[in-house]
């Protein structure tokens, strides 16, 4: 993707923009082809770190052992320590699951994590995943973990071969944006079979806004050059 037709699909985005009452998302629209998503080679299910946060805060709830538990109280939205775990009830299990965007865990406790919470946690997409960081061990620095979530996008096909990406806001810098655009983009590519064969259009819209294609730069042909 080019930086430049990046750019002027920003400026046309920001040009086009129609003020509501509510800071809108901006969202990057990738719309694939050549995939049976009834294969599993083909499906997109992952995590993407973006240089820059998207402009919502993301709550993350810790389910960790006594080793950890201080780090997770100044870091952490939520905390529930292994000693909890027969205690809690399905209800906050479920409040949990509602309220929080992503859950850690402490690796040597993960049996008795998808024991006790996998059941409620599992189908809603909310169990510590590895592939987000969401595994730690004991001796882990949670700062780090916490801050790359702020800044993590779930990637995934679902039943469609079109992948949502929130980007930032109407309000993020527009070198912000073009950056998250970026990296959302060229992390995708390397989850496709076909990398770039498997494109087929680029959209980026504010949540009430038009769809603003991002026009690729084609490579020049021999009619091109004469």
């Amino acid at each position: 993707m080019e930086h430049k037709e990046l750019v002027e699909s920003v400026k046309e985005l920001r040009a086009t923009a129609v003020k509501k009452k509510f800071v809108q998302s901006v969202d990057l629209i990738i719309n694939l082809k050549e995939l049976n998503l009834k294969k599993e080679t083909d499906k997109v299910n992952s995590f993407i770190a973006l240089p820059h946060n998207t402009g919502k805060r993301i709550k993350i709830a810790a389910l960790v052992g006594e080793e950890l538990s201080t780090k997770a109280k100044a870091t952490c939205d939520a905390i529930i320590l292994d000693e909890e775990f027969k205690s809690i009830d399905k209800k906050k299990i479920k409040k949990l699951a509602r309220d929080m965007d992503y859950f850690i865990a402490q690796a040597n406790i993960m049996p008795l994590v998808a024991g006790k919470f996998g059941k409620i946690l599992g189908p809603r997409n909310k169990m510590p995943n590895p592939k987000a960081g969401g595994v730690i061990a004991p001796t882990a620095e949670l700062k780090p973990v916490v801050e790359r979530l702020q800044k993590t996008v779930k990637v995934e096909t679902k039943n469609e071969p079109t992948i949502k990406i929130r980007v930032g806001i109407e309000t993020s810098k527009d070198e912000e944006l073009i950056e998250n655009i970026q990296s959302a983009y060229a992390s995708l590519l390397a989850l496709l079979p076909q990398e770039k064969n498997n494109i087929k259009s680029v959209i980026i819209k504010t949540t009430m806004g038009k769809p603003i294609y991002v026009k690729e730069k084609k490579a020049a042909t021999k009619e091109d050059k004469q």
